[in-house]
């Protein structure tokens, strides 16, 4: 048995003790205390934290969560760390995200859906449930296939519209895709949905200092709730925001970015595309578009949420330029194939 501090973003530390070959995700959560998790099987890298003193076993995991540069930088997955001495662990959240809460099933009413493009579409559900949820922007929700007992993780596209009590999603299209496939051939305005959470511990901290923001395909979802919230807020410092997409088809929600620009004194944004045959006029991937200025001599926030080659990416980038941001959060996802 082992003791292990969990030191928090805001300062706030919380000691748990892990049973003999417990994980200190485990442990936590026996303790009442919601580290980020997600798969509890190596799999994801929502758990990823940093082991800051200690001796631990950590195996059964991907590359993709965890590559093997983290790995000797002693960053951790927690759903995989067995402490071998006590141990000291900085987790990338507030003490807050993580108290104790039961992820309790939330029943909603799907109330709008809209085709955006050949690739994506977006819906909506409200509901006193819905209301009650408190969700910070950046943060996802598991979304259940109606009928099936599937579920789909999605990140709020909006913050919570107190007019009618309604919260939104971006979805991407997939073939054949269960959820896809309910959305677009079957799914009814007034119809009932279930969604679990929030979950993750990318979101919206503080605005201390300038933010970049880099958005992959439907990875702009976040950063749009990002942006309605510092609209609200407002921001003393720039943030700039460059949305990056495979195919013209994905160029999405554009009129909210130019409205959020219109909107915010202080917010800017570029758009690009990878695809050669792309009449965009901005070609090339989110790395090509990072001016020195947007990471204004390291003392910057960065936010990245797309799939895995490009956080891969942006972190080559970063590291190839000697670089390090004041902070950088991110969430990498995957889209399924069914």
């Amino acid at each position: 048995m082992y003791k292990v501090a969990l030191n928090f973003e805001d300062d706030v530390t919380r000691f748990v003790t892990t049973l003999p070959m417990e994980t200190v995700a485990d442990a936590a959560y026996r303790s009442g205390i919601n580290v980020p998790l997600d798969c509890r099987d190596g799999a994801c890298g929502t758990c990823k934290c940093h082991c800051e003193s200690g001796s631990y076993e950590m195996d059964g995991y991907v590359e993709d969560a965890l590559s093997d540069q983290e790995a000797k930088q002693r960053y951790v997955l927690t759903c995989r760390m067995i402490p071998e001495s006590d141990c000291v662990v900085t987790v990338p959240a507030s003490s807050e995200v993580c108290v104790r809460s039961q992820q309790a099933d939330v029943h909603a009413t799907l109330t709008e859906i809209n085709r955006l493009s050949d690739s994506t579409l977006s819906f909506t559900v409200s509901g006193d449930q819905v209301r009650a949820m408190h969700f910070l922007p950046g943060q996802y929700v598991n979304v259940q296939v109606p009928g099936t007992d599937h579920w789909r993780a999605y990140s709020f596209s909006s913050m919570l519209n107190q007019a009618d009590e309604s919260v939104s999603f971006l979805i991407r299209v997939v073939p054949e895709g269960l959820m896809t496939t309910y959305m677009t051939e079957k799914a009814k305005a007034g119809e009932s949905i279930t969604l679990r959470g929030p979950f993750g511990s990318f979101y919206l901290r503080e605005v201390k200092r300038p933010v970049l923001m880099l958005a992959g395909g439907t990875g702009l979802a976040p950063f749009l709730a990002m942006l309605e919230k510092i609209q609200q807020d407002g921001s003393a410092y720039p943030i700039h925001l460059i949305f990056g997409v495979t195919h013209d088809v994905d160029l999405v929600e554009l009129d909210k970015l130019k409205a959020f620009a219109e909107a915010i004194d202080n917010f800017t944004f570029g758009v690009c595309v990878a695809s050669d045959e792309s009449s965009w006029p901005q070609k090339g991937y989110v790395t090509d578009h990072i001016e020195p200025g947007h990471l204004n001599d390291g003392d910057v926030d960065i936010y990245l949420c797309g799939p895995p080659p490009m956080v891969e990416a942006v972190s080559s980038f970063m590291q190839e330029r000697g670089s390090q941001p004041a902070s950088l959060h991110y969430e990498k996802f995957t889209t399924s194939s069914k």
